[in-house]
């Protein structure tokens, strides 16, 4: 977050926050940041964390140099559906403070006019022709509540962090949505690369079998080799079709994101070096340490924001316990077709003060539901940046021990695949007997699955560690895509608010004056 941008949201919400009023009631709003959030680090973080300047933490998934996984991200950002509600909340909440922004104008403006015929009652009943006559009006009135007690630019404020908090809002949509998209992609890799280890181990095992059943047949072995064997080899066959199915279902999940049907994507088969490869990145890259990270994370800017606009709607409920002083005017003209009948122009202005005295219980509890609403969500922020810390210390965790198993692992898959070779060799000298031969080959099969079992949660870890200290909220997309803004622009007079905001999302939340 740029220093400009950090102060355009300041300066932003400071100006609402200020508009008309002789003074505001209410409090005004401080951030309520836990003393160990804004010096809190993590020894874990620490080991699997360095800091350079690419790839942006907003842009994490350029870690892996996968561009099937660049293009998914950018689809995924182009059609998600998810996104594009987050998109359309954010202009929503630009027409709300649109309506908040009204309250600085005149709340009453009526204007009527009345055309009126009247006639004379005679013996004979009512006629038309004699003695009728017209009877002409208009009038004009207005009604300007001053805020004299900040009602409306508090509401404004609320309003303004609201807006702040939907964008917020999107940018913690954009950071769900591409750990998601990553995550599946390479849990669809996971799932072709066990499929492969599965395909060539039960051909290993087939021909194992292939060979018991001729030494069986010919005599030279008993049916527990031949048992066994097809134990083997069966057990193995039958781990395909559920792989198979993970990497369907995989698929099926990563077009949904993409904002598809679900089906198949044959641009991931159009590079099939690709195929069956989890790669193993051991660190994550940050440009800034995890506890700015950690307080900039969207979801966290969103609570907070939603605080500031909590924090406003008390003083809007204050607000009620004291005198509404408005300036009100009215402009009447009237007139008849009557003979010798004046024409009538009046006009009345002053101002007018109302006070619901006798409502001061009913003001002084919703003062105190707002209040208590906006501790629920102070309590609500604070866990939720505890929460983060939490993820991204497991997250930490998790990396460090999935790269430690990596080695152990390598190590072991190249042990067996020796082992089994060795076995085969004692077995064809007649120095042992077929089980050992056996036992090999299941070895082998657990060690290659449990190592790209491991890779996969590897790169997860890494993949929850960004998502957990906020990255990759970037995206190119404007708020609403080309075809929406169309839908939408047929249908109502949209002015300027599909546009994208002036104020990036990541403005900073200020800490306003004393309270009262």
């Amino acid at each position: 977050m740029s220093p400009s941008t950090r102060a355009y949201g300041m300066a932003a919400l400071h100006a609402a926050a200020c508009l008309s009023g002789c003074m505001r009631v209410g409090p005004d709003f401080h951030p309520q940041h836990e003393s160990w959030s804004e010096h809190w680090s993590s020894t874990s973080i620490e080991q699997v964390t360095q800091q350079a300047a690419q790839p942006d933490v907003r842009q994490w998934w350029q870690i892996f140099d996968d561009g099937n996984l660049e293009r998914l991200i950018a689809e995924a950002d182009a059609n998600n559906g998810d996104l594009k509600i987050a998109g359309l909340r954010v202009v929503e909440a630009r027409a709300q403070l649109g309506v908040a922004l009204a309250g600085r104008y005149p709340q009453v403006q009526q204007v009527n006019a009345d055309v009126l015929y009247s006639a004379r009652k005679r013996s004979d009943g009512f006629n038309p022709r004699s003695g009728g006559y017209w009877q002409y009006g208009a009038g004009f009135s207005v009604g300007w509540e001053l805020d004299f007690w900040g009602r409306f630019s508090r509401a404004i404020e609320s309003a303004d962090a609201a807006f702040f908090a939907a964008q917020a809002n999107r940018d913690a949509a954009l950071v769900l949505l591409h750990a998601q998209v990553a995550d599946t992609y390479f849990t669809l890799r996971t799932a072709e690369a066990r499929l492969h280890i599965a395909r060539e181990n039960a051909q290993l095992q087939k021909r194992s079998y292939e060979i018991a059943q001729k030494l069986f047949k010919s005599g030279e072995t008993d049916e527990l080799d031949l048992q066994q064997a097809k134990t083997q080899y069966l057990g193995t066959l039958s781990s395909i079709p559920e792989l198979e199915s993970q990497a369907v279902l995989s698929r099926h999940a990563l077009s949904v994101l993409l904002g598809r049907p679900p089906g198949p994507l044959p641009e991931l088969d159009m590079q099939p070096g690709k195929a069956g490869v989890v790669p193993l990145v051991d660190h994550a890259v940050l440009q800034d340490v995890p506890a700015d990270l950690l307080l900039r994370r969207p979801d966290v800017r969103a609570a907070e924001y939603q605080m500031a606009a909590q924090s406003a709607l008390i003083g809007v409920a204050k607000a009620d316990l004291y005198p509404s002083v408005s300036l009100v005017g009215s402009l009447v003209w009237s007139a008849s077709s009557l003979t010798g009948s004046p024409n009538t122009l009046a006009v009345v202005a002053g101002p007018s003060v109302t006070w619901n005295v006798f409502d001061h219980g009913r003001i002084v509890n919703n003062v105190r539901v707002q209040d208590a609403r906006l501790q629920q969500l102070t309590v609500g922020y604070q866990n939720i940046v505890r929460e983060a810390a939490r993820e991204a210390d497991d997250a930490a965790t998790a990396l460090i021990a999935g790269l430690q198993r990596d080695r152990i692992l390598n190590d072991a898959q190249g042990a067996a695949r020796r082992s089994l070779k060795l076995a085969n060799t004692i077995y064809r000298e007649g120095y042992s007997d077929f089980q050992r031969v056996l036992d090999a080959q299941r070895a082998l099969f657990a060690q290659q699955d449990a190592y790209i079992v491991n890779r996969s949660n590897a790169a997860g870890s890494l993949i929850a560690l960004y998502k957990a200290l906020g990255g990759g909220w970037y995206t190119e997309q404007p708020l609403v895509d080309s075809a929406t803004r169309a839908q939408m622009q047929q249908r109502t007079d949209w002015g300027d608010l599909l546009n994208e905001p002036d104020a990036p999302s990541a403005a900073a939340i200020p800490s306003a004056g004393s309270s009262r």
